[in-house]
């Protein structure tokens, strides 16, 4: 599971249908309706929030707004909780950093053609402040692939 820190602008086709099929997995795993994924360190932040089901929806809006404006149709209805508005979450430049670097190693090999898209500095999901700091505690994927 790979829930974006990147701006949903950033991320490739691929990457940008994945991360709407994950963050849906996470709605559910966060909402207790799945057994599987419970542990999964990528949701932390998530159950840190005040409200986690309206962060995930929040985290799932950004994602769906961006599938929309390059035409893609994703359901918005699945998105089950109320987007909060203005409880953002803290996100490390260096988390921020590494999934960047992680992006462009899948995208030279999948779609070399987004990698220009790719090269300048990391922006956050619409979600997410950025903060200092190295990489956040959660991470698994301690150096890009």
């Amino acid at each position: 599971m790979r829930l974006w820190s990147l701006d949903p602008a950033l991320l490739d086709r691929a990457a940008l249908v994945a991360g709407w099929r994950e963050g849906l997995l996470a709605q559910k795993v966060l909402a207790g309706a799945t057994r599987g994924y419970r542990n999964h360190p990528q949701l932390e932040r998530f159950r840190a929030a005040d409200d986690p089901a309206a962060a995930i929806a929040a985290w799932l809006r950004g994602v769906a707004d961006e599938a929309a404006r390059r035409g893609y149709r994703f359901d918005g209805t699945k998105i089950v909780a109320a987007p909060c508005g203005d409880a953002a979450i803290d996100v490390t430049r260096g988390q921020l950093d590494l999934e960047l670097e992680h992006l462009r190693a899948k995208v030279a090999v999948r779609a070399p053609e987004w990698l220009e898209r790719l090269a300048g500095p990391a922006r956050a999901h619409p979600l997410l402040r950025v903060v200092d700091g190295d990489v956040e505690p959660w991470e698994r994927a301690r150096t890009a692939p």
